[in-house]
């Protein structure tokens, strides 16, 4: 397997304070902001874009499963686990690694919705438009890529490379 750097640990900082700041504009305010942050690919982008929200806000966290342990979605969604307590007329902003398909986030936003929120808003750090099969709205976005498999940052392949710094693309047919 060969690791091609894609966007830098550099890149990705900048990115993440800037959105930050989207967001403390977007939710000031707000009385009852809730990040959920699904897990397991977002939980670093979540940590790291949490430090740069100035906003009161609660912390609920959504376990979805779609890939299994290869590389494409296996086009069926489950929900996993999930820690959502009371979140009746709260601002929801969904914390995401990557929105490809649209099919997961289309999922969860039908759960989500039957909680009555006030609004529900996402948050990507990846946004993968040439694989969408279904439309979805991300308010905001970390940066478009092309349909390429990608670790690192908190994304996996088969529960490795998480822990890489930067987001790299990862081809599986090189030894």
């Amino acid at each position: 397997m060969k690791l091609t750097p894609l966007i830098d640990r550099r890149r990705i900082q900048k990115r993440v304070e800037e959105l930050g700041s989207e967001i403390n504009a977007d939710y000031t305010g707000c009385q009852n902001l809730v990040l959920v942050c699904i897990l397991r690919g977002s939980f670093v982008f979540f940590a790291d874009l949490i430090r740069q929200i100035s906003l009161s806000f609660s912390c609920e966290f959504i376990q979805l499963e779609s890939y299994g342990c290869g590389v494409d979605s296996s086009g069926s969604v489950k929900i996993i686990s999930s820690s959502l307590d009371n979140i009746e007329n709260s601002d929801i902003l969904v914390i995401e690694d990557i929105v490809d398909t649209g099919l997961s986030i289309t999922i969860l936003y039908d759960y989500l919705l039957s909680f009555s929120p006030r609004s529900l808003k996402c948050c990507s750090l990846l946004d993968k438009p040439s694989r969408r099969q279904q439309p979805v709205s991300i308010n905001y976005v970390g940066f478009s890529i092309e349909n390429q498999f990608v670790v690192g940052y908190g994304l996996d392949y088969d529960q490795f490379y998480r822990n890489l710094p930067d987001i790299c693309v990862l081809d599986l047919s090189k030894p």
